[in-house]
């Protein structure tokens, strides 16, 4: 197995300190946030008990994320999930989401492939820049979803590099390239 597609192993201590197995260091929920935008899927595990934490800690960095204002999760969503955890076996939540993730996944793999270097469209001028922008914007919003998706391109660099855009920005000019590929079907 390759080592990018094993969990990396993140063990906590007595202290409540988490404790980066790879790297021998120690490391915040932020960092571990970081690994999991990055694509890479983690476990944490309880030292002493062998516990598994990891839902426990990926729960909390989605609750430290929406109190900070970064709100992914519209309130009739975050309704829908405390509702589904009165129903006997959690109802066709778990499935549903899971279905939802996986093709939007599917989506924006094909989007990335249509955004190949072999697409006529490559001949735009500024048309690096925009698939650049693109492919930041897609993984932004697929940053903290699980699943063995490793992000849209394999040169993540190149996605890291991107300019930070506002979304309304990026939208904006997603939109636009949606009315020149019209245009030129």
């Amino acid at each position: 197995m390759a080592e990018q597609e094993k969990p990396l192993l993140i063990k906590r201590y007595a202290s409540r300190r988490l404790y980066n197995t790879e790297t021998s260091d120690y490391v915040t929920l932020e960092d571990i946030a970081g690994f999991i935008r990055d694509g890479r899927e983690v476990q944490i595990v309880d030292l002493k008990s062998g516990d598994d934490l990891t839902r426990q800690y990926l729960l909390q960095i989605i609750a430290e994320h929406e109190s900070r204002g970064e709100n992914v999760l519209p309130v009739n969503v975050l309704n829908d999930l405390v509702r589904s955890y009165m129903l006997p076996g959690g109802g066709m939540m778990p499935q549903f989401l899971q279905s939802s993730f996986d093709m939007l996944r599917e989506s924006q793999a094909k989007v990335v492939k249509n955004m190949s270097a072999m697409n006529p469209m490559a001949q735009i001028p500024g048309f690096d820049a925009l698939k650049a922008q693109q492919q930041a914007f897609l993984k932004a919003m697929t940053g903290g979803l699980s699943g063995n998706w490793s992000g849209p391109a394999k040169d993540t660099e190149e996605v890291q590099d991107a300019p930070g855009e506002d979304l309304d920005e990026i939208k904006k000019q997603l939109a636009e390239l949606q009315q020149k590929l019209s245009k030129l079907s």
